[in-house]
């Protein structure tokens, strides 16, 4: 009976990332990481002078939030557009192509003469950093499936999780010596330095062999038959549920924290960071957690966890009870939620589509930041409280859990961690 169960689920061939040595596979997640890091670095980086953009152009801070949703719109959009692009020409050319387009539109930002022309630009900049979070996650496909593409993207996450620490305390330390302007440049600067570390430490993952060709009807296609997988549309949805809740907290926390709480620039940004530190912590616990439970289980168990302290937070949020701390306290541990469920939905759904890892990863991410994008407005429209920001980051985690039991279900979940082989090979 073994010898007959050996054959008919032979081990599955090593992925080229199997083959890497540790220390390659350390230099590739400090370089995808540097990549992925662009993103956060230019939503966050400017939180700290959002009220002082509300001044400087005496506007609202609901106009002023939609210009964070131009950035997410931006990567939502760019992403769909770079994901079949990566797949048909490779990795390297829209990756170096994207980041000098951010480069461009960071610059034009400093000289913004008004709301909507920064908004306008915001966009641009999302366009130009989504080929750095799309391809980059298409690298890791190429190079891993299954459980290890897990565990790297928890690493990776480990590398961009230092963007949201540093991004508001480096903003806020930047007002210190100019003015929100100046972040602009340094997020330009900063491009400059990853179109130099793309071009020479990157090489490329997808052979002329395994490029997709067949121009907007080829694409279309294959966005389809993404579509019409039930479970890969679940866990995508799962995934940008959850940024969801996690861009709430983004887009709301600098005016709860420094106007409601009376935070100053700095303490906002040591209080933002500890919340990214909580995100990073339960990324990297998630590489031990794999050791010995499978994605699906670590999924649930978080997702379960971050509904319960997101209901907790709108609690405190709406009675006030314990302060300033309680509320710090239980958004801290929703960050820590997403951070074991943010590196497992995706691992599960791109494991399905590894034929069309570019394209599937554009249709993750711009899922993710488009729901972003959805929950930084709705935020500013319900108010600048904490009740605001708590409501939608309770919201994005409680739909979360429902689009799993109901989408994805917990019988294809479990047939999921049954056949592991057979998902990681699709």
């Amino acid at each position: 009976m073994t010898v007959t169960q050996d054959l008919e689920t032979p081990a599955a061939p090593p992925t080229p990332g199997d083959l890497m040595s540790r220390r390659q596979r350390l230099r590739l997640v400090l370089v995808l990481g540097s990549l992925i890091a662009v993103g956060p670095l230019t939503i966050d980086m400017y939180l700290p002078a959002l009220p002082a953009i509300v001044a400087d152009f005496s506007t609202t801070s609901a106009a002023v939030q939609l210009t964070l949703t131009g950035t997410l719109a931006g990567l939502a959009i760019g992403q769909l557009l770079i994901g079949p692009l990566s797949d048909a020409v490779g990795r390297r050319v829209p990756l170096i192509a994207g980041i000098a387009l951010h480069v461009v539109a960071s610059l034009l930002c400093v000289a913004a003469p008004n709301i909507a022309v920064l908004g306008a630009l915001r966009v641009v900049q999302g366009l130009g950093v989504a080929a750095a979070s799309v391809v980059a996650m298409a690298v890791v496909r190429d190079l891993f499936s299954g459980a290890a593409f897990a565990k790297l993207l928890s690493r990776l996450l480990l590398v961009m999780g230092a963007a949201p620490i540093l991004a508001p305390t480096l903003g806020g330390g930047l007002l210190h010596w100019t003015d929100w302007r100046g972040v602009f440049v340094a997020l330009a600067a900063f491009g400059v330095l990853l179109v130099v570390v793309a071009a020479l430490g990157l090489p490329e993952t997808l052979p002329p062999d395994r490029r997709r060709r067949g121009g907007v009807v080829a694409t279309a296609a294959l966005y389809g038959s993404l579509l019409r997988d039930r479970t890969f549309v679940g866990l995508v949805l799962v995934a940008g549920l959850a940024m969801a809740a996690l861009f709430a907290y983004v887009s709301g926390s600098s005016f709860v924290l420094q106007e409601q709480y009376g935070l100053d620039e700095q303490q906002f940004g040591f209080a933002f960071g500890a919340g990214a530190v909580g995100l990073i912590t339960a990324t990297q616990f998630n590489v031990r957690l794999l050791r010995r439970h499978s994605p699906q289980r670590i999924l649930v168990v978080a997702l379960a966890v971050g509904t319960a302290a997101g209901l907790v937070l709108l609690t405190v949020a709406a009675t006030g009870l314990g302060g300033l701390p309680s509320l710090l306290v239980s958004l801290w541990v929703v960050l820590a939620a997403a951070g074991l469920a943010m590196p497992n939905a995706p691992a599960l759904a791109l494991s399905r589509h590894g034929e069309a890892a570019g394209t599937a990863s554009a249709l993750l991410g711009a899922v993710q930041f488009g729901v972003g994008a959805l929950a930084a407005p709705l935020v500013g429209v319900l108010g600048t409280g904490a009740v605001a920001m708590s409501l939608v980051v309770a919201g994005g985690m409680v739909a979360s859990t429902v689009v799993l039991l109901v989408v994805v279900r917990p019988a294809r979940l479990a047939a999921l961690e049954a056949e592991p082989v057979a998902v990681a090979a699709h």
